[in-house]
């Protein structure tokens, strides 16, 4: 069998090591502990009738059961399919309708939703219920892990079997399926760790686990290497910095956003970070001051990383001795991807000039389940992923991203990129949070729209607005200059801590 078994070679090379650390429940796994809840889970799903490729779908907050699940549906081969809990039942319906789940996992908090579920999705065929039975035909989860002990494993899962199907995110109709394969996921675990990740070490997983950052960026790897995943079922920043400390914690993916929390924390000054060998940033640049502020109250260092739910997710990453010299970029390709930036055409760029990223390489997902014409549009003749994103690379081949292709401004004729100008707004002192968004102009088509959360102790005035244009005119050319800039409390936030400019 292809590496799909996770925990029973877990369970072979580091048996007692802690693999899994579930904050909500105060539970640690061992290896050897995880290896016999998948079992027990495979073992369940199989008799539940569950085979080669059938799709099992989960619907719960971050816990163990996130990785009991997709460890079970990789012994038998079956496809892994966690579903957004943000998201409304007619939406869920859409999703189950495309991926047709024969099994539906789901937690003690969509007991309700559940219930809507069953009376509109009869692909589904049987339901686990986390926590006791709430319907006459679920089955308690710990019924399910009370199985016989025994291995279970198919040997004809291979490299390109689909081991899970993730949901990209799109502002209108059904999300896309990307396909993830066990072929994607062992050539991204190795790229993170040529880069990245060391056997002893251990991470924070606080992303919802239905998302790439949550399961794949360093929790599968980690789990590949004998490390430990420290489980967060709801994110704040005070409990994050409690954990950093109380877990001896060794890395952690953040987005800038969630970095500014901490940073604002009370806490944040009295956590001991002597653990850290680093931190890592993505989503979006990771404004300078950021990095002044953690060195130096805590001497430590920060990573930027690029990736995407089709691809890796680990495409991009850059050393912390580069973190100011090359502030705003993603920093190089990690070992087993090309980059290219190109034209519409496809020709290749200049150093310097933007243009789209597209990528190649063995982490590549399989395209998008059940939807031939995404795919065909996604993967070019020559195999190359088009991402979307528009971006330059340097002399020094250090690749930026500019902007996304829909998300860029034409003023006037001129591309303007909102991420130039949110760098500039971040380097304002009384500036905590920003987007910048298009805004419809009669005489330009579109202007810049700056919508701005200031720092604590800063007055919401027409003088701090006036003083942020200026700062603006001093450091932008004048068609790039947003004509409004707009103060909020707050600033509307996805799952995983990025900015929804479409909300904007």
């Amino acid at each position: 069998m292809y590496i799909g078994d996770w925990m029973a070679r877990g369970a072979r090379y580091w048996p007692d090591n802690v693999a899994v650390v579930d904050v909500a429940r105060d539970a640690r796994h061992s290896y050897v502990h995880m290896n016999r809840r998948a079992n027990d889970l495979a073992h369940w799903l199989r008799d539940a009738g569950v085979a080669r490729g059938d799709r099992v779908a989960l619907l719960a907050h971050n816990g163990v059961e996130c990785l009991d699940l997709l460890f079970a549906c990789a012994k038998l081969g079956a496809v892994y399919v966690p579903l957004n809990w943000r998201s409304h039942v007619r939406e869920l319906v859409a999703v189950i309708a495309l991926t047709g789940p024969r099994v539906l996992v789901y937690g003690e908090e969509f007991v309700d939703t559940a219930a809507e579920l069953r009376a509109t999705c009869p692909e589904i065929t049987r339901w686990l219920h986390i926590g006791a039975p709430a319907h006459a035909d679920s089955v308690a989860y710990a019924e399910a892990l009370a199985g016989p002990g025994v291995a279970v494993h198919n040997e004809a899962v291979d490299a390109e079997d689909i081991a899970c199907l993730l949901f990209t995110g799109g502002t209108t109709g059904t999300p896309k399926a990307a396909q993830i394969s066990y072929r994607m996921l062992a050539w991204n675990t190795l790229n993170t760790l040529v880069h990245e990740l060391e056997r002893d070490d251990i991470t924070l997983t606080h992303t919802p686990m239905f998302h790439t950052g949550g399961l794949f960026v360093y929790t599968l790897p980690l789990l590949t290497i004998g490390g430990t995943v420290v489980i967060m079922r709801k994110w704040t920043a005070d409990d994050m910095l409690a954990l950093i400390e109380r877990e001896r914690v060794t890395l952690l993916f953040c987005v800038p956003t969630q970095y500014q929390m901490m940073l604002d924390s009370p806490r944040f000054a009295r956590t001991s970070f002597a653990s850290v060998r680093f931190l890592t940033s993505g989503g979006a640049p990771l404004p300078v001051p950021i990095v002044h502020a953690y060195r130096a109250a805590h001497d430590v260092a920060f990573k930027q990383g690029f990736g995407m739910t089709e691809f890796g997710p680990g495409i991009f990453s850059m050393r912390p001795e580069f973190a100011e010299a090359k502030a705003g970029s993603i920093g190089q390709p990690n070992y087993f991807v090309d980059a290219r930036v190109v034209a519409d055409d496809g020709t290749q760029v200049a150093t310097g000039e933007v243009g789209e990223l597209v990528l190649k390489g063995p982490s590549a997902c399989s395209g998008y389940f059940a939807d031939p014409t995404a795919t065909a549009a996604a993967f070019d003749e020559r195999g190359w992923f088009h991402t979307g994103d528009l971006a330059r690379v340097d002399a020094d081949g250090f690749f930026a991203i500019v902007d996304r292709k829909k998300d860029m401004i034409i003023s006037g004729g001129e591309n303007v990129y909102p991420v130039e100008i949110e760098a500039v707004l971040y380097a304002h002192p009384a500036v905590a949070q920003c987007a910048v968004v298009p805004l419809a102009d009669p005489q330009w088509g579109e202007v810049g729209r700056a919508v701005v959360v200031l720092r604590p102790g800063t007055p919401a005035t027409d003088e701090t607005i006036a003083e942020l244009l200026a700062h603006c005119r001093a450091h932008l050319a004048r068609y790039k200059l947003p004509k409004r800039v707009e103060l909020r409390d707050s600033l509307p936030l996805s799952p995983a801590g990025k900015i929804l400019k479409r909300a904007l």
